[in-house]
């Protein structure tokens, strides 16, 4: 039986299996396709409706047959949420993931980093390779509910209209009032709708967007929309601003910008944010902003989907206070893009320096991409684990058996491309890139905790 880290994967059996997590929550899947979004309604696993092609719910239980699926799906995501609605995860025993095949062998098993404020949780996924399945742990947090998972894959959430019609926090309502799901209709004339993203966008009462895509538009750059997951990271935000009277991306109490991002359950690639004092209005504050040139880059830097802003009042001074945030949102594919150009870019300095290019190593890319995650989930940023583990005992644990290892890591840097540029200036780092007797090499990153983004960079001979 395999042990898991956050971001491994390994081969599975052919034939039917079993996905288990025992305990206090309620087990879903959805089935997508090459997309990433659902076909339909009959693609959420759930209490409500527990059976799809191939996917089957009972208790605490999935059994999924691949073979069985529905015509294109190519991918099934494991979920858990607490069995009581609203209740965070924290405060429940840890999930454990267990796999095993239709037989009743053990495959695989997964425990996830402990989740803190998050109501569901992205445990893994079943994907196709060609002709064969492969199963990769996650271990990714949502703090909106099941329903904010769901409309992630394409799927809206609709109340039935009851003789009192009330809005349903989480799907579980559908007692007194019935969940309808269905497939997220196209946008309509003059919808934007970011790539990668099926999340319901937030209400735009200020006219934000109409100010700030036309800027967009004169660079070049697509349109943004609203995420109310940002929107609610930068309210709270904003009110520590106000009530502070201070610009900081760190609120008085320690929280930086970058943890409500995450507590919001908004994973990203790369986020970009203003704080702003002293315009009145939205208009103001875009024409602020147009007028900066690094504040100018940020609003109209191409590479951002989403957005969120709000502002607020200062009780002693009256000063207006601005958050504005602008993100790309972190996928599967988005991860592997990133990890990619940060093997292609250490590659390049080694041909430069006429050395052999690293190979990627599955088993040293998921332990590096467990130790990002471990330093945003525990909040430090070391080579050495709070227990005390290595880069060596990390890679051993995935079930590396190279010889030699030898690790970076940084935190903070936007791209691959200015991590990478980092590393080369600095002489340790540039080091471990430039040793010759380094044949592997695996990238993990992840984006939250404090400084906003964090990387690894694990090398075996």
């Amino acid at each position: 039986m395999s042990e898991l880290v956050p971001g491994g994967n390994l081969p599975l059996p052919g034939g039917p299996l079993n996905l288990r997590v025992p305990g206090p929550f309620d087990v879903s899947a959805i089935v997508t396709g090459e997309s990433g979004k659902v076909a339909g309604d009959a693609d959420f696993v759930f209490y409500n409706q527990p059976a799809a092609p191939g996917v089957r719910l009972r208790g605490d239980t999935l059994s999924v047959e691949p073979a069985g699926l529905r015509a294109g799906a190519v991918r099934v995501t494991v979920a858990v949420s607490p069995a009581e609605p609203g209740t965070p995860l924290a405060r429940l025993p840890a999930p454990v993931l267990q796999v095993g095949d239709g037989r009743g062998r053990a495959v695989a098993r997964f425990a996830p980093p402990r989740p803190g404020p998050e109501t569901v949780l992205l445990l893994a996924e079943l994907y196709r390779r060609g002709a064969a399945w492969k199963l990769r742990a996650i271990g990714q947090g949502y703090a909106d509910g099941l329903a904010g998972l769901a409309r992630d894959f394409g799927v809206d959430v609709v109340d039935e209209p009851t003789a009192t019609p009330a809005p349903l926090p989480d799907p579980r309502a559908a007692s007194s009032a019935p969940s309808r799901l269905v497939a997220s209709p196209a946008p309509g004339p003059g919808t934007a709708t970011a790539p990668g993203s099926a999340h319901s966008p937030a209400p735009d009462p200020e006219g934000f967007l109409a100010l700030v895509n036309p800027a967009r538009a004169e660079a070049g750059s697509p349109p943004v929309v609203l995420d109310a997951r940002l929107v609610t990271a930068a309210r709270a935000h904003v009110a520590a601003l106000a009530a502070g009277s201070r610009l900081a991306t760190e609120s008085p109490d320690g929280t930086a910008l970058h943890q409500r991002i995450t507590a919001t359950g908004f994973a990203y690639v790369t986020v970009g944010e203003h704080l702003v004092s002293g315009p009145r209005t939205p208009a103001e504050f875009v024409a602020y902003c147009l007028r900066t040139e690094q504040a100018r880059r940020t609003l109209q830097d191409p590479a951002f989907t989403h957005t969120g802003l709000a502002y607020a009042t200062g009780p002693r001074t009256g000063d207006v206070y601005w958050t504005a945030l602008w993100a790309v949102p972190l996928t599967p594919d988005a991860l592997a893009r990133t990890c990619a150009d940060v093997v292609e870019l250490t590659n390049r300095e080694r041909r430069r320096a006429r050395l052999t290019p690293l190979a990627t190593d599955p088993l040293l890319t998921a332990a590096a991409q467990a130790h990002s995650a471990d330093m945003v989930a525990r909040d430090f940023y070391s080579h050495t684990s709070p227990e005390g583990s290595q880069p060596w005992d990390r890679a051993a644990a995935a079930g590396s058996r190279r010889r030699t290892i030898g690790e970076n890591i940084a935190c903070g840097q936007r791209s691959a491309a200015e991590v990478v540029t980092g590393w080369m200036n600095s002489p340790g780092h540039r080091a471990n890139i430039l040793k010759p007797d380094f044949t592997h090499i695996g990238v993990g990153f992840a984006g939250g905790g404090r400084t906003g983004t964090y990387w690894t960079q694990l090398f075996g001979a």
